[in-house]
């Protein structure tokens, strides 16, 4: 077992097959093409295909052929056990020899307490499917989440296809607005229970630990900013996002949430963020 866990840190030394291992934890359980990540990662195919024979020869993550196709995923159980032999059997247990973050990794996590969850959506621009979803949460149960939504990009405004499908459907607009995720990692901003990427190069991106580890879930679809055709399939596009996200967000807010710990909790918003979900 020593021996497995030197090796993998080895392979895990190395800064550019991290940066592979680190995206694939961020898309999480997502599984993705290997042209995918080297474009993400700005690889050359080569490149990034020694990195991820490197990685799944030493089980930290898993590939599966589809078709002409190779895919790749994170090994949840192999980072586990390189935590673990990091922190758990070197350090006994100890919470005061563990980084702050791994107070105590084999102390079970008490269920989510009763109270009102802030929950953020992640997009690139913060123009259509974040906002989509912020505005669907705050309207359907308002009293059980505070919902906020922010870009990666440094600069955006909302879609106008963005905005009239949300009044169609019947919600205030009035006060939404495209904003920056830098305004919810300052020291003041409010602690996220929740934080959710809602397209995939937001997820792709390395973004800032978030404190308090909030359960974090990808919930991936096409950007329908980029949809093209005559303003009705535009519009279309818009209202098939619009339903996808309504139908996630329905099935996350019906969670047990008072009857679930935080690991029983992340498995089911990955789960809800793979399920094929019918179009309103």
């Amino acid at each position: 077992m020593e021996s497995i866990l030197t090796d993998r840190l080895a392979i895990l030394s190395h800064p550019q097959r991290m940066a592979v291992f680190r995206l694939l934890m961020r898309r999480c359980p997502d599984e993705l093409p290997a042209g995918e990540i080297a474009e993400a990662l700005q690889l050359k195919a080569s490149t990034a295909s020694v990195y991820l024979s490197a990685l799944t020869q030493a089980g930290l993550i898993s590939q599966r052929r589809d078709g002409t196709r190779l895919l790749y995923a994170v090994n949840l159980d192999a980072a586990r056990e390189v935590v673990a032999g990091l922190f758990v059997d070197c350090c006994r247990g100890r919470a005061d020899l563990c980084p702050p973050q791994f107070p105590d990794l084999r102390r079970s996590i008490s269920p989510m307490t009763e109270k009102k969850f802030n929950v953020l959506f992640v997009c690139t621009g913060n123009s259509a499917r974040s906002i989509f979803a912020e505005t669907i949460l705050r309207d359907m149960v308002g009293d059980k989440f505070t919902a906020y939504s922010a870009g990666t990009a440094h600069c955006s405004e909302l879609n106008l296809f963005a905005v009239e499908m949300l009044k169609s459907k019947g919600h205030d607009v009035s006060l939404l607005r495209s904003k920056n995720i830098g305004e919810f990692q300052g020291a003041d901003a409010p602690h996220m229970d929740f934080v959710f990427t809602v397209c995939d190069r937001a997820a792709n991106e390395e973004c800032p630990t978030w404190p308090g580890q909030p359960v974090s879930g990808h919930w991936g679809m096409p950007d329908p900013v980029k949809a093209e055709g005559t303003d009705a399939e535009k519009r279309l596009a818009f209202h098939q996002i619009y339903g996808s996200l309504h139908n996630r967000i329905m099935a996350f807010s019906a969670l047990s949430f008072e009857n679930l710990d935080h690991g029983s909790l992340q498995k089911r918003v990955d789960e809800i963020g793979k399920e094929t979900v019918k179009q309103e």
